[in-house]
């Protein structure tokens, strides 16, 4: 997991082909030394260097216009208003000066070498990126994603769309074709030197933040940001924006797509204009992903009576096998790079390769966010059959009821059957204890890093997967016996510092596991519930995912979703709906029914029937906040508590 951040000052930036009024998104002349930002680029990095612990690094750039030309900086350090032309060595003095500053902070999982963003290479392109690739483009398994991406991009042409012009070379491609090969969460920032024009966005699921700050009259920069600085909270209403750049609708998630900015002196007055465009993906494979359009949604009368009958069906299990396949491939990319390849590393990182990586056992590579329901125990079993038996695996579950919360008596359930089905494996159950009322400072470093969702719901959920993802817990340790007899034992302190996070994010969505689900099939049928989720999905991004990201990142771990794998999106929209869930059957039976038909043949028997729940219930966080911030969970519920803004305007 990487931080990235862009800041463009000095120039005008023009929205038109964004907004319709693009007089609400812009500020309408560039900025000069005189304005007052909110807040500094300091604050940015501070930010960052949580969800890159590994490096740090900036770059700048300054750009001006002569004679209808855009020319860049000399090498970082010149003064910013000296600039010269690359190519003819020409001088300027011109007062009008634009400054692009690329900030890049790294959690390095792949590669043998240690790098530091932003990567700039000898043509003068720059990369800040955050992401992984897990398919579409080639790459050997020693390689970095970043200077894989960036030598690439190197090679893609200048024009703005797949529609090439007369310019082109043959057989290049745009820098939007080539994103939109890419398989895997990704948000970049890319400075394309031959064109001047700036490449920005995420991927068209969302799986990496990205948060945006248009120009206003407030603050006339452009910013771009993986994650929104802190601020200070209001103390007399215990939450609220007080001042600075998280007041609300400064920042924005950046809806999911591939953005342009191409610099142009303006004919008026010589400044420099910098117009942003959209442009849309062009694989024909992710466009299905997006629209998300579902064949097979209305079952037949016959479809349903065949559905209810109890007796094998070769059809059926076949496809329960394909679904199985796929998520065991999705787990498989998103741990190939972990075991023994990341732990050196991780030690290389910091010289002692040669010296520890020999002797390295145990430890756990990659952790799982726990509750020991479904979702989590399907990826956990996943995970045993990918990763080396010699590592431990992490099972990360938090609680803000002790040993009484329904995801802790899962959880415990949950790994014990894990222990019967995997005995050679090590099974390391952290629990995580936590009291809402002790956690003031905790509140206000989430409150900003959800920023910009700004719900109850929102925080309650921030804070204990930013608990989780800390994996600062508690372990239970045997006493004697083998690994599979935890009957007497007792509690050690215990901290997880696996880097890789597999969370459960999308199966709810795609599986109809949400209880609004049950409700829209109970109005509207087989297409309501089908519309329904279809929603869920498309916005997800906005939802759910970013604000995930940025609470799980901010510990210096990285999430990754298998769910939402490309491969595993696809597979489950060609499965017909009544296969996927089947709503008239009780809660445990007929919700994600196919995630259950997967347990069962994982030989979690117990995991199959577990019915669905978010974990801020599991966690009892949600009724600690009710009390705390309504009096009581009736007071709660009356007042809409889930989706009560926690900085009313």
């Amino acid at each position: 997991m990487c931080g990235i951040a862009l800041i463009v000052s000095g120039v005008r930036i023009d929205l038109s082909s964004l907004f319709a009024d693009a007089t609400n998104h812009s500020y309408p002349s560039p900025s000069d030394e005189s304005e007052t930002f909110l807040f500094s680029v300091d604050d940015i990095k501070a930010a960052l260097r949580k969800r890159g612990p590994d490096s740090l690094g900036s770059k700048s750039i300054s750009l001006c216009s002569h004679e209808g030309r855009i020319l860049r900086s000399s090498p970082e350090g010149e003064e910013p208003t000296k600039l010269f032309h690359l190519k003819d060595n020409l001088v300027l003095n011109d007062s009008v000066v634009g400054k692009f500053l690329f900030v890049g902070a790294t959690l390095q999982l792949r590669g043998v070498h240690p790098i530091t963003q932003p990567l700039v290479d000898k043509s003068g392109n720059i990369l800040v990126y955050n992401g992984e690739v897990f398919g579409g483009i080639e790459f050997s398994n020693d390689s970095n994603d970043a200077e894989i991406l960036i030598e690439s991009l190197s090679k893609c042409c200048n024009c703005l769309s797949h529609e090439h012009d007369d310019t082109c070379s043959p057989g290049r491609c745009s820098v939007p074709e080539f994103l939109s090969k890419i398989k895997g969460p990704w948000a970049l920032i890319y400075w394309q030197e031959s064109s001047k024009t700036l490449w920005f966005g995420r991927d068209a699921l969302g799986r990496r933040s990205l948060l945006i700050h248009w120009p206003n009259i407030k603050d006339s920069r452009l910013m771009l940001s993986s994650v929104s600085p802190p601020y200070a909270v209001n103390e007399s209403s215990g939450f609220g924006y007080e001042n600075g750049p998280s007041e609300p609708g400064f920042w924005e998630e950046l809806p999911c797509a591939v953005y342009s900015l191409s610099t142009s002196a303006s004919k008026m007055d010589g400044n420099l204009v910098c117009e942003v465009k959209r442009h849309n993906w062009l694989d024909p494979l992710l466009q299905e992903l997006i629209k998300w359009d579902r064949a097979l949604v209305e079952p037949t009368t016959e479809t349903l009576i065949e559905v209810q009958k109890t007796y094998y069906s070769e059809q059926r299990a076949h496809l329960h096998q394909e679904v199985l396949a796929v998520l065991r491939e999705s787990v498989r990319r998103r741990t190939i790079f972990s075991g023994l390849h990341l732990v050196l590393i991780y030690f290389c990182l910091f010289c002692y390769v040669l010296q520890l990586a020999s002797d390295w056992q145990g430890n756990s590579p990659v952790a799982v966010l726990f509750s020991g329901g479904l979702d989590s125990m399907i990826l956990a079993a996943l995970l045993d059959e990918c990763l080396d038996p010699k590592y431990e695996i992490d099972l990360l579950n938090v609680s803000f009821d002790g040993p009484l919360a329904p995801d802790r008596i899962s959880a415990k359930a949950g790994v014990n059957e894990l222990r019967k089905i995997s005995t050679l494996r090590r099974w390391n159950l952290v629990e995580i204890d936590a009291e809402l009322s002790k956690l003031t400072s905790e509140t206000k470093l989430v409150t900003s890093l959800i920023n910009p969702s700004n719900t109850y719901m929102d925080l309650n959920i921030g804070i204990a997967l930013w608990l989780a993802a800390g994996g600062d817990g508690w372990m239970s340790e045997q006493i004697g016996g083998n690994n599979n007899n935890y009957s007497e034992c007792h509690r050690v302190k215990y901290k997880s510092d696996s880097r890789i996070l597999l969370v459960g994010s999308g199966a709810d969505e795609q599986c109809a596991g949400y209880g609004r689900h049950k409700t829209k099939y109970k109005q509207s049928s087989w297409a309501g519930l089908n519309e329904e989720m279809k929603l869920d999905m498309q916005r997800i991004w906005k939802r759910n995912l970013g604000r995930d990201d940025r609470c799980i990142a901010d510990n210096g771990k990285e999430a990754r979703f298998p769910f939402l794998d490309e491969d595993v999106i696809r597979l489950l929209l060609d499965v017909p709906l009544w296969e996927i869930a089947d709503l008239r059957q009780p809660i445990g039976v007929g919700d994600k029914k196919i995630l259950r038909e997967v347990a069962r043949m994982l030989h979690l028997q117990e995991a199959a029937v577990l019915p669905k729940r978010a974990i801020q219930f599991g966690s009892r966080i949600a009724r600690e906040s009710n009390r705390k911030n309504f009096g009581s969970n009736r007071a709660a519920n009356q007042a809409s508590a889930g989706s009560a803004l926690f900085n009313p305007l």
